[in-house]
């Protein structure tokens, strides 16, 4: 019997091997990580502040010498935590006055939700990062990997994690430069940790979950 897509496990699909001290490491051994940005007002800037703005992005943008994705994540407003925090209200209230204005409040505010579709947008700022192979695949560098010796195979994982932190300390330093150009752009930034990185991912592979907005600390 054929195997259907449908039967295959999701993680075959998703090009991410691992998440790892904030980083996330793909499949073909690429890497990236995540900034999690403020946003700005624009509309309510001066025409002076508005124009500065788009030349400080500009020059932040003319300045890289490597690629960037700039992500935003819109999701449905979730309400339920401020509508519990409103009924631990009503539940403390002391007058019967202030009790049927919280349960109007409470009232108002589902109403209001449920007609409206409020949503929430998320920033976030994907930065990569792929060291040049070291060898071609297949021919003699793929026959002399099939004959490592025991004592190779360790000095080879040891090499990994090597050629990890190198790679790691070179998207950190390319991170570097995004935040700082994205503060003289009036934006804060924040690296996603690893516990917040598969949160995200999460979210993103299942849409129809509602979760409370990220926070990173």
């Amino acid at each position: 019997m054929a195997t259907s897509a449908q039967s295959k496990a999701s993680q075959e699909f998703v090009p991410i091997k691992e998440v790892r001290d904030g980083v996330i490491v793909l499949k073909d051994g690429g890497f990236r990580a995540i900034l999690m940005t403020s946003s700005l007002n624009f509309a309510l800037k001066s025409e002076d502040n508005q124009n500065a703005i788009i030349l400080q992005f500009q020059n932040f943008l003319n300045s890289l010498d490597f690629s960037v994705q700039l992500f935003i994540q819109s999701r449905k407003l979730d309400i339920r935590p401020y509508i519990a925090l409103l009924e631990e209200c009503y539940k403390s209230q002391t007058t019967e006055l202030m009790k049927v204005q919280t349960r109007e409040y409470i009232d108002f505010v589902k109403s209001f939700t449920e007609s409206a579709n409020i949503m929430t947008k998320t920033f976030f700022v994907v930065v990569p990062y792929a060291s040049a192979p070291l060898s071609p695949k297949g021919g003699v560098a793929n026959l002399a990997t099939n004959v490592l010796s025991r004592k190779e195979a360790l000095d080879k994982r040891q090499e990994k994690q090597d050629t990890f932190e190198e790679n790691r300390s070179q998207l950190l330093q390319r991170m570097s430069v995004v935040e700082q150009g994205l503060v003289r752009c009036g934006i804060r930034a924040v690296q996603l940790g690893t516990e917040e990185a598969v949160e995200l991912f999460y979210k993103i592979f299942n849409p129809g979950d509602t979760e409370k907005p990220m926070q990173v600390k």
